[in-house]
């Protein structure tokens, strides 16, 4: 009866091998095909981390319950801006159309990610109070004493969220914080990707 037993337990670990091949040869083929397809690997991985990043903030605002400042909406529109950008650079990569047309599509993708990252600076030193934010983001809240005074706060609508004030911090980083280094990650991999002069076929 134990020998059923040690087959089952060898046939799992047989198993455990197998998928740890199977992935490593899977990561080694990702490896490959990313050195034989700079333009197009450096585009897919913009793009995706661009996406990544966009659904987190959703994940922030409606899941969490964090409301955005008027700096944190500002610095969603490079991502907007990146999206087609990257994609559509990996289509022209893909199709193998004029490189210089991918690698154009490249460096413009790192300009936008450059823009991505100074707005993350300029929030990141708001709140930790470096210079001064925007004067229009953030207004006092006043009590209404009146009901007319009640009435103008609920037509001129919502209180603008400070946008000096870090709503949430991981390892010593705000969001904006974490921006700057995603966008800048972003930044230098469409940079590699551009100085990249030929793709193999």
């Amino acid at each position: 009866m134990g020998q059923p037993k040690a087959d089952m337990t060898g046939a799992r670990d047989g198993q455990i091998v197998v998928n740890g091949s199977r992935n490593g040869a899977m990561t080694i083929a990702s490896f490959a095909i990313a050195r034989r397809r700079p333009w197009l690997s450096a585009a897919l991985i913009v793009g995706l981390g661009a996406i990544a990043t966009i659904l987190g903030a959703y994940f922030f605002q409606y899941v969490i319950g964090l409301a955005p400042c008027p700096l944190c909406l500002e610095q969603r529109v490079p991502y907007y801006v990146a999206i087609p950008l990257a994609f559509a650079t990996a289509l022209s990569a893909f199709l193998r159309l004029p490189p210089l047309v991918t690698r154009i599509g490249l460096l413009a993708l790192a300009l936008v990610m450059v823009w991505g990252a100074g707005l993350g600076v300029y929030h990141a030193g708001a709140e930790w109070g470096f210079w001064q934010g925007p004067t229009s983001c953030s207004q006092p809240a006043a009590l209404a004493r009146t009901p007319g005074d009640l009435l103008r706060q609920l037509q001129t609508g919502p209180r603008v969220v400070d946008c000096t004030v870090a709503a949430w911090r991981f390892l010593g980083l705000s969001l904006a914080g974490w921006n700057v280094l995603i966008a800048s990650v972003l930044s230098i991999v469409a940079l590699l990707g551009a100085s990249q002069s030929k793709e193999q076929a």
